[in-house]
Protein backbone atom coordinates (compact mmCIF):
# COMPACT_ATOMS: atom_id res chain seq x y z
CA UNK A 1 0.00 0.00 0.00
CA UNK A 2 0.69 3.30 -1.07
CA UNK A 3 1.01 6.38 1.00
CA UNK A 4 -0.33 9.31 -0.04
CA UNK A 5 0.21 12.84 2.03
CA UNK A 6 -2.96 14.83 2.85
CA UNK A 7 -1.61 17.99 0.15
CA UNK A 8 1.01 18.05 -2.37
CA UNK A 9 1.63 17.42 -5.81
CA UNK A 10 2.30 14.49 -7.83
CA UNK A 11 4.47 14.55 -11.06
CA UNK A 12 3.70 11.98 -13.70
CA UNK A 13 6.21 9.60 -12.97
CA UNK A 14 4.84 9.06 -9.20
CA UNK A 15 1.03 8.62 -10.97
CA UNK A 16 1.84 6.30 -13.97
CA UNK A 17 5.11 4.73 -12.21
CA UNK A 18 9.00 4.26 -13.34
CA UNK A 19 10.06 0.73 -13.33
CA UNK A 20 13.13 1.74 -14.69
CA UNK A 21 14.08 4.71 -12.05
CA UNK A 22 16.74 3.67 -9.10
CA UNK A 23 14.77 2.46 -6.82
CA UNK A 24 11.77 1.80 -9.42
CA UNK A 25 8.46 4.02 -8.48
CA UNK A 26 5.75 1.91 -8.04
CA UNK A 27 2.78 3.20 -10.35
CA UNK A 28 -0.41 4.61 -8.36
CA UNK A 29 -2.55 4.02 -11.46
CA UNK A 30 -1.14 1.31 -14.12
CA UNK A 31 -1.42 2.63 -17.42
CA UNK A 32 0.87 4.20 -20.07
CA UNK A 33 2.29 7.77 -20.22
CA UNK A 34 0.01 8.20 -23.51
CA UNK A 35 -2.97 6.76 -22.35
CA UNK A 36 -3.03 9.35 -19.16
CA UNK A 37 -2.32 12.39 -21.48
CA UNK A 38 -5.40 11.04 -23.54
CA UNK A 39 -7.35 10.47 -20.32
CA UNK A 40 -6.68 14.14 -18.83
CA UNK A 41 -7.97 15.32 -22.26
CA UNK A 42 -10.89 13.14 -22.05
CA UNK A 43 -11.66 14.59 -18.80
CA UNK A 44 -11.67 10.95 -17.37
CA UNK A 45 -8.29 11.99 -15.53
CA UNK A 46 -7.62 15.49 -13.51
CA UNK A 47 -6.35 18.11 -14.96
CA UNK A 48 -2.54 18.95 -14.00
CA UNK A 49 -1.55 22.13 -12.30
CA UNK A 50 0.67 24.28 -13.96
CA UNK A 51 1.62 26.89 -12.34
CA UNK A 52 4.50 25.61 -10.42
CA UNK A 53 6.69 26.93 -13.05
CA UNK A 54 7.44 27.10 -16.63
CA UNK A 55 8.37 23.46 -17.02
CA UNK A 56 6.56 22.16 -14.42
CA UNK A 57 3.75 19.79 -14.88
CA UNK A 58 1.71 18.21 -11.80
CA UNK A 59 -1.24 16.85 -10.34
CA UNK A 60 -2.60 17.72 -6.97
CA UNK A 61 -2.71 14.57 -4.57
CA UNK A 62 -6.10 15.49 -3.88
CA UNK A 63 -7.13 14.52 -7.46
CA UNK A 64 -5.44 12.10 -7.46
CA UNK A 65 -6.44 10.33 -3.94
CA UNK A 66 -10.30 10.80 -5.61
CA UNK A 67 -9.56 9.01 -8.89
CA UNK A 68 -8.38 5.85 -6.94
CA UNK A 69 -11.19 6.02 -4.73
CA UNK A 70 -13.59 6.72 -7.88
CA UNK A 71 -12.00 3.83 -9.59
CA UNK A 72 -12.27 1.29 -7.21
CA UNK A 73 -16.00 1.93 -6.19
CA UNK A 74 -16.40 1.48 -9.96
CA UNK A 75 -14.13 -1.59 -10.61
Amino acid sequence: MILLPETGYLRLAQIIGNPKADPPIPALIPVSKSTWWDGVKKGRYPQPVRSLGARITAWRVEDIRDLITRSAVVG
